[in-house]
């Protein structure tokens, strides 16, 4: 799991560090634009205040730039649009550079945000109201009939969401970081994150609060405060000092349900779906989830000619690097080659699919991915591509969990990954969910976002809160590409508790490379839409196979570290393991979890990785 949220003004708020990953897992804040040493261009005209009226009367405000006129002529050109919760002005440099290269560009309001009239219930009405854009501007004067769509994150969401209702003029989508209802917001895998309150302070009311949003101080206090005082979940959003509607809302909806399908197309409209399309994500993008399920799902059920007009690119960025890419995340560095002009990319994706021009000499295949170089300099990350995702990362080893006398519980005790299967035995851990200490002493109140990728503090924290398990080293470099997958045979003394796993490569003078993370709640082992808890000494599996892809030439001599834990975390909703209504829980719920992992014959905890030849 990596996860959600972009930036503008505001960058995109990389939550806390608990694990390594954690850090890129929330989702959506507004998308990065240029940099501020990048003067937007000057040449185009604008229409202030435009007001565009939907289906049920309620007025969307827009900001329209518009190609400079020659000589007083009229032109028309195809229409782009983005719909965004936060505020148009934010998306002012993206808007002036389309503008600037003849194609008429919309920044819109979401309903309830910015000038825009209505309530805003976040992702519930952007796809009517992205339909009813979309035929808006296919009738202005200004336009030719052609009309497109750009954004990331919430705005990658809301490029499925119009499309799954097929306005006759949307000529393409090119959804980046897309979030996913239910998926990856507003939690991930039905595990809440103290970043909604965050988030749903963000989108308080009309106007931008992102000096607020951006106050990580403030809200690391604040989170921590909570975790310490063990307030519920619930009362999060009151003890912040802002109470939510949206906050209460969402808390009704604890797992995926219809509330959540209704955002996201159905298996049918999937089918339907054969605009050309273009999917960014990165592989350390917090709505990698969302924006890898949203590609799966299309190409599943589409035919060949439809899936020949879907490209994937998956650079190595964070969430605000899938606009406006940077060659380093929390001190993972990727090089210069990471470095993609992604506006000059949609450009030349436009000009492709609505004008005729070339196809963008960038997408030389149909999936598009960055394989990040040996050690960490990152000099030699380069781009590769392959004829299909599916192909890509079809290779898996099977590597077991194992340890020696039951002894996992630590980085300097720590079981083993190996390609044997294992005899027999169990590792333990246990998860109290009145110990504050890993909140208190591991996350802190300072920022650590800048080496959060790089930092071994948890892991070397870890006793017996934990299991560590490491690979041999590696005899050669080894190329990793693909999606990892764990299973967990596991048993409980609560009827409910949350695992989370991480994936590291350790390189052979210690340096730690985080690669991977997943977070479960048992209760949700078998389904995401159901729950069932665990009975006591009842060994149950549990599948860490969330499709989320990692592109890395593993060092010769690295060995590949895996922990194995409970989230006892400032940025996640505690489970206080009673089985009951876990945003409902307190300090007087508590039950502490004894957790045993199985490592035998007839229940082989193991690992997949995707070692590529």
């Amino acid at each position: 799991m990596k996860t959600p949220p972009l930036g503008c003004a505001v960058l995109l708020a990389v939550v806390i560090v608990f694990t390594a990953l954690a850090v890129f897992a929330q989702t959506p804040p507004p998308a990065a634009s240029p940099s501020p040493k990048e003067s937007p261009p000057a040449d185009y005209d604008l229409r202030w205040g435009v007001k565009i009226p939907t289906r049920d009367k309620v007025e969307l405000n827009a900001t329209l730039y518009l190609p400079k006129t020659k000589d007083g002529a009229s032109s028309k050109t195809p229409a782009i649009f983005t719909l965004t919760p936060y505020i148009s002005d934010t998306y002012h440099p993206r808007a002036a550079y389309f503008a600037s290269h003849d194609y008429a560009f919309a920044l819109v309001d979401v309903r309830g945000r910015g000038n825009s009239a209505g309530e805003f219930e976040p992702f519930a009405n952007e796809a009517r109201d992205g339909h009813d854009v979309v035929e808006w501007l296919a009738q202005q004067p200004f336009c030719d009939g052609k009309v497109a769509m750009w954004g990331g994150s919430y705005a990658g969401f809301d490029q499925w969401a119009t499309a799954k209702e097929f306005p006759p003029h949307l000529a393409t989508i090119v959804p980046a970081a897309a979030a996913h209802p239910s998926l990856d917001y507003p939690s991930v895998n039905n595990i809440g994150m103290t970043y909604d309150v965050q988030w749903f302070t963000l989108t308080s009311g009309r106007a931008a609060q992102n000096n607020l949003f951006g106050d990580q101080k403030f809200w690391r206090t604040k989170f921590l405060d909570a975790y310490k005082k063990h307030i519920p979940f619930k009362s999060l959003d009151s003890f912040v000092g802002n109470p939510s509607v949206n906050f209460q809302r969402i808390l009704k909806h604890p797992m995926a349900d219809a509330y959540y399908d209704a955002m996201v197309p159905t298996r049918e409209q999937f089918q339907k779906i054969n605009l050309p399309i273009l999917t960014i994500t990165g592989q350390y993008d917090g709505d990698e989830l969302g924006a890898l399920t949203f590609y799966r799902d299309h190409i599943a059920n589409v035919p060949p000619e439809a899936r020949a007009k879907h490209f994937l690119v998956i650079g190595p960025w964070d969430h605000a690097g899938t606009r406006t890419p940077t060659d380093e995340v929390a001190g993972v560095k990727f090089g210069p080659a990471a470095i993609v002009d992604l506006n000059d990319l949609h450009r030349q994706w436009y000009d492709w699919t609505m004008k005729n021009g070339a196809k963008p000499e960038f997408l030389k295949n149909q999936v598009a991915y960055y394989l990040i170089a040996p050690g960490n300099t990152g000099a030699n990350g380069e781009w590769k591509y392959a004829d299909n995702f599916e192909t890509l990362t079809a290779n898996s080893r099977m590597f077991y969990l194992d340890s020696k006398n039951g002894d996992a519980n630590g980085v300097f005790r720590s079981g083993s990954l190996s390609e044997n299967h294992p005899i027999g035995g169990t590792d333990k851990f246990i998860y109290d969910p009145l110990d504050t200490k890993p909140g208190e002493n591991v996350e802190g109140i300072d920022p650590k976002e800048k080496t959060a990728g790089i930092d071994q503090t948890y892991a070397l924290s870890i006793g017996n809160d934990g299991l560590v398990y490491h690979s041999e080293p590696l005899p050669s470099e080894t190329l990793l590409i693909g999606c990892p997958q764990l299973t967990l045979w596991v048993s409980i003394d609560t009827p409910d508790t949350d695992l989370s796993a991480d994936l590291y490569e350790i390189q052979s003078d210690g340096t730690s490379i985080a690669l991977w993370k997943d977070v479960r709640r048992l209760r949700y082992r078998e389904s995401l839409r159901q729950e069932k808890l665990v009975k006591r000494g009842e060994i149950v599996k549990c599948e860490f196979a969330p499709g989320l892809f990692v592109a890395r030439r593993l060092m010769k001599g690295s060995r590949l570290r895996l922990v194995v834990s409970s989230p006892n975390s400032i940025s996640w909703q505690k489970n206080y393991n009673s089985g009951g209504i876990v945003a409902d829980e307190t300090a007087k719920d508590a039950r502490v979890a004894h957790i045993q992992l199985y490592h035998d014959a007839a229940h082989a905890s193991a690992i997949q990785i995707p070692f590529s030849k």
